[in-house]
């Protein structure tokens, strides 16, 4: 990104995240980690999470028995919500955080290649999406997984497009607006959950059963993310297929909508 360009304060909302953070979200996420890989557990292989957010993943990584775990992330608040979680497991020495970017040819050549590389919701905010994605891939093991969620495009008024220009917006504006802009985006989800004839209250409740993450996090993120790309799934597992001598789709969770296409992916180079 060039200097002058603007970005969306990630480490800061994880910051607020990990105050909600506990062991019931935490079981959720391991399960979400591990049910489309399909293993019990990491035991034995090394893992990788790339924009590491939080540090959620890779603590389960770890309490999942990982051999190795490296965290990447370019937000340096972010990277110090992932030390806390590494102290939270004791410091191991098995687990390593980095600051820096995927982006970065020179960081990414120093680095091995890994069993499982994880990246979820993040490569589509770096601002060279294909770019990222090519580094990823890279990073895989011969036979490793590639566990990856990228923003799905979507055409329409209420499409892709759109959202990018709210989010471009939202980013601009100073904070008292940015507030106002959040309330006014909250009341909406929640109107159109009642529209589903769903009850607010409770989804909020039970939002940790979707990865172990919260509510009010995801809303300010989804609002918020910015820089924001987006892909078809088409055209990542076309991408995929281009950058890999074979590549095997072994789980797909898609989303006809703006959120995530969530994929993994058996990797031979």
């Amino acid at each position: 990104m060039k200097k002058t360009d603007f970005r969306f304060e990630f480490g800061k909302n994880w910051r607020d995240f990990l105050n909600t953070l506990d062991d019931k979200k935490i079981e959720e996420a391991k399960k979400s980690l591990i049910h489309p890989l399909k293993m019990e557990s990491l035991k034995n292989k090394t893992f990788i999470d790339i924009g590491c957010g939080s540090g959620l993943f890779s603590y389960c990584a770890y309490v999942l028995g990982a051999k190795k775990v490296v965290s990447i992330d370019i937000d340096e608040d972010a990277i110090q919500c992932c030390q806390i979680l590494k102290e939270k497991a004791g410091n191991p020495a098995n687990w390593k955080i980095i600051h820096g970017s995927i982006l970065d040819e020179t960081l990414v050549s120093s680095l091995q290649k890994y069993d499982i590389v994880y990246s979820f919701g993040v490569l589509h905010h770096t601002g060279n999406m294909w770019k990222a994605l090519q580094n990823t891939i890279e990073l895989v093991n011969d036979n490793g997984y590639l566990y990856l969620a990228l923003y799905n495009y979507k055409r329409g008024i209420n499409g892709s497009k759109t959202w990018l220009m709210i989010k471009k917006v939202y980013n601009k504006s100073p904070k008292i607006l940015k507030n106002v802009y959040f309330f006014v985006y909250a009341y909406a989800v929640t109107m159109y959950m009642l529209f589903k004839f769903k009850n607010p209250m409770k989804e909020i409740k039970y939002y940790h059963t979707n990865r172990g993450m919260n509510f009010w996090t995801d809303l300010r993120d989804w609002i918020g993310g910015y820089p924001y790309e987006y892909a078809s799934r088409e055209e990542v597992i076309n991408f995929l297929n281009k950058h890999t001598r074979h590549c095997e789709l072994l789980y797909l969770k898609p989303n006809d909508g703006l959120g995530n296409n969530v994929f993994v992916f058996k990797i031979m180079h």
